[in-house]
């Protein structure tokens, strides 16, 4: 109980600016160099500064491949797609140096996509696409689309 009125009346005293220095003389007792404050010296302090400002550096470096590597991407699927190009995406790339492309396993996936598409356009998969197809039901629609041309000239012509 006399902690508790004791921390009360100091704090009253200090909000009134009336002695109380008791946090005065700790703030003085810090030091103002921060490498002592760190428990370091001075060169061993500005040594630790630059490897975090390196550290720093490579980290951003880091980022800013990846987010190049991503714009790169984009630009690859807008192409694909025939889509709208984003310049955002164009100057992520050219502020990493123009020398970006996309990471390993995209580019085989990218690869693997155009193996496939061309395998799809080639006469040899035209030709599996026709033996797959139902002959039956091309047969009745071209003889359903012969008879309305058919119809429809006789209805036109009058000498049919």
């Amino acid at each position: 109980m006399a902690f508790l009125m004791k921390s009360m009346l100091s704090n009253q005293v200090k909000n009134l600016g009336l002695g109380g220095g008791g946090e005065e003389s700790k703030e003085e007792s810090t030091p103002s160099d921060p490498a002592a404050a760190a428990g370091m010296t001075r060169e061993e302090y500005e040594e630790y500064q630059k490897q975090m400002v390196e550290e720093k550096m490579e980290r951003d470096a880091a980022f800013a491949q990846k987010k190049a590597e991503r714009a790169c991407l984009r630009v690859h699927l807008r192409e694909k797609y025939r889509l709208p190009k984003s310049e955002m995406d164009e100057n992520q790339i050219q502020m990493a140096g123009d020398d970006v492309g996309l990471p390993e396993e995209l580019q085989k996936m990218v690869e693997e996509d155009q193996e496939e598409e061309e395998d799809k356009d080639s006469i040899l998969a035209q030709l599996q696409n026709i033996q797959n197809m139902d002959m039956d039901a091309i047969k009745e629609k071209a003889q359903a689309t012969f008879t309305e041309i058919k119809q429809a000239a006789e209805q036109k012509c009058s000498v049919m």
